[in-house]
């Protein structure tokens, strides 16, 4: 039997697809592309904005014209907000959406004996524990992501997924530092930590929180490295420093969202922070790790923002310093707040602000790589690239090729940056 699995959306979903991957592959499935004949199709899908709804609805339809005699299933975040939807594409078979994925390969199983059309999609604000969807491996058994926590409690104006998501749930500590335990004993060096609200981890526990999983996880031996794949300016709290501060395995770069440059439009997105308590914490981070790097999400054209804002978000972006913008332009999510609002921003006029924030993101991370230029740098070789170099990340997340050889995928290389660039930086290994 054959499978494919299509995902769309965040990290979240790639390491659940994972994980459902890991199950198949137990019961003796062949894996096989999106694109390709199989038996069983899964479709994990976004809805993050409207377009992640029409994107997954099509998605679904190509999957089902590849073999209309397949068992496709849909599930995720879209399959949960909408499964309604979902049924009525002719050719679905089972919907499941963020909660009882782990009973997959039996509702498969039973949709072979009986051909009778599943869906099994609940009230996901109601779940209280932590889905288990463990992984024993990653397609890459250099680097793994590993999903520590779901939900999220914030409620932002432009956000849906809380109500596809549902509200916090942490993963045991027990369970995550053994599903760690296992990926190292792999040969895995690189655990991405990462959830909806990431660092919110523990925020239903009593007497455990992020800090306390980071120490745990810093004992580990044969680890190399601990990335936190997103973490809230709130989240940096003075424990978390301390981790940091004591830690030789946590990476030099953390992603913090920081979604708007303007304290009227963070306002009105209920981020709860200005501008310059957001700027006071990158100032203490960096007094402690002067060399961090510093990535961010940033949502242009929020209703309500007028030409005089995004000028000063441009200002603001580059007083913080961030080295790398992940620019979005604002995109409609029915069922928001800031659907709703009456003050939305003209196409033309988001496109033309992503374009520049692009432009001043080149600069800032060229600015930020070239500080770097001539110094050793420890690299996680990944991959050997189309070009036949090894490839990797530094630990504050530089991009890096060089010559070597093949077999040094998976270890750290100590390379000197001979010449930097964005977004790869060209080094020799020592």
């Amino acid at each position: 039997m054959k499978i494919a699995i299509k995902t769309l959306g965040c990290k979240v979903n790639t390491y659940e697809s994972e994980s459902i991957w890991q199950m198949f592959q137990e019961e003796g499935y062949e894996r096989v592309m999106p694109d390709e004949f199989a038996d069983v199709y899964v479709i994990n899908t976004c809805t993050v904005t409207n377009s992640g709804d029409r994107k997954s609805r099509q998605a679904v339809r190509k999957m089902i014209r590849q073999n209309p005699d397949a068992i496709t299933v849909v599930i995720g975040c879209y399959a949960q907000m909408a499964p309604e939807e979902i049924e009525a594409i002719e050719g679905v078979d089972i919907v499941l959406g963020t909660q009882g994925r782990e009973k997959l390969l039996d509702y498969v199983k039973n949709y072979q004996n009986e051909r009778a059309p599943i869906t099994n999609v609940g009230n996901i604000i109601e779940q209280k524990k932590f889905e288990g969807l463990e992984i024993s491996g990653f397609e890459s058994q250099t680097r793994a992501f590993l999903k520590i926590q779901e939900g999220c409690n914030n409620f932002c104006s432009f956000c849906i997924i809380p109500w596809a998501r549902g509200l916090m749930r942490s993963q045991e500590p027990e369970q995550v530092i053994s599903q760690i335990k296992t990926l190292v004993s792999k040969g895995v060096k690189e655990v991405v930590l990462t959830g909806i609200h990431t660092a919110g981890y523990g925020e239903d526990f009593e007497d455990y929180n992020f800090a306390d999983l980071l120490r745990d996880i810093d004992q580990i031996e044969g680890l190399e490295r601990i990335r936190i794949s997103s973490i809230e300016i709130s989240q940096i709290t003075e424990e978390v420093l301390e981790v940091m501060r004591n830690s030789t395995k946590l990476a030099e770069h953390l992603h913090v969202p920081i979604q708007a440059g303007h304290d009227a439009v963070l306002k009105d997105m209920r981020r709860h922070y200005t501008i310059a308590e957001f700027s006071a914490k990158v100032n203490e981070l960096r007094s402690i790790f002067p060399s961090i790097s510093l990535t961010t999400d940033i949502i242009v054209g929020f209703p309500g923002e007028t030409d005089e804002m995004f000028e000063a978000t441009k200002q603001n972006l580059a007083a913080i310093g961030f080295n790398e913008l992940h620019v979005f332009p604002y995109s409609k999510r029915n069922g928001t707040p800031a659907a709703k609002m009456t003050n939305q921003v003209a196409d033309d006029v988001k496109k033309s602000r992503v374009h520049e924030l692009i432009e001043l993101n080149s600069k800032l991370a060229s600015d930020y790589a070239n500080q770097f230029e001539g110094d050793i740098v420890s690299v996680l070789v990944e991959r050997q690239n189309k070009n036949g170099l090894l490839e990797g990340h530094t630990s504050n997340y530089l991009k890096v090729q060089f010559e070597g050889e093949e077999n040094l995928i998976g270890s750290l290389a100590n390379v000197t940056i001979n010449s930097s660039d964005y977004p790869l930086n060209n080094g020799e290994m020592i």
